[in-house]
């Protein structure tokens, strides 16, 4: 059997909603599987490139693994994070964990924010309902609408950066946010391992000494990319 890793959330009432989460992320993983089938498919037989289908996925959870967002929480808290940022927000999955973590830091004196963006107006409710359930609500600002423009501003220096999201933004929004983070800072970004093309752009930022980080490439579950700014 594989081995469970510990939750270090110890909150019943964030893990039960976690848990229902999860419950739906599970049953809807047999329609993503099979509409990425029939996507590879139908892009084998057209030799056309791959296409995104909002509709789709407009309502689908797509979050973050369990491990990975356990593994957020813990950096977080060994940051003493006050000021996090989460691109792509989607049900609030991985932000629940964030907001833990800030509630959690909050016991030092001071309250800390997860600031998250999203840009589907649905998904933006649910995860708010989600962290209402949680009671993380009051630890979390989530902006709707285009990255871009919603992380322009986060309001102070931040201590970490969660990127799971569309990887072809990973680029734009690191250059946005790279110079509102503390030095110290740490970026996650999921999936790099998995989806290396994908993410050249931002790997090539990333890695490059000179834009002020050192990074590593964590080969588990698709891979993640941490990265700590150094100055």
């Amino acid at each position: 059997m594989p081995e469970v890793i510990p939750n270090p959330l110890h909150d019943g009432r964030a893990e039960a909603v976690l848990a229902k989460l999860q419950a739906q992320g599970d049953r809807e993983f047999k329609y993503l599987a099979a509409h990425g089938l029939a996507g590879m498919i139908r892009r084998w037989m057209t030799r056309r490139k791959p296409d995104i289908h909002w509709d789709f996925l407009r309502d689908k959870l797509i979050p973050l693994h369990p491990d990975k967002c356990r593994l957020a929480y813990v950096l977080c808290r060994s940051l003493n994070a006050q000021r996090v940022v989460e691109f792509g927000t989607s049900f609030g999955v991985s932000t629940i964990y964030l907001a833990a973590a800030v509630r959690d830091n909050a016991q030092s004196g001071r309250r800390g924010i997860v600031i998250g963006t999203e840009i589907e107006p649905t998904k933006v409710a649910a995860a708010r309902g989600n962290l209402a359930e949680a009671g993380l609500a009051d630890f979390v600002d989530i902006r709707e609408g285009d990255a871009l423009e919603t992380l322009k501003d986060i309001g102070g220096p931040g201590d970490f950066l969660l990127m799971d999201s569309w990887t072809r933004y990973a680029r734009g929004i690191i250059e946005i946010v790279a110079p509102q983070l503390r030095p110290g800072a740490i970026v996650m970004a999921d999936n790099v391992g998995q989806l290396p093309g994908a993410y050249r752009a931002y790997t090539d930022y990333i890695r490059n000494p000179s834009n002020g980080f050192r990074s590593m490439l964590w080969p588990y579950k698709g891979g993640v990319e941490l990265s700590v700014k150094v100055d």
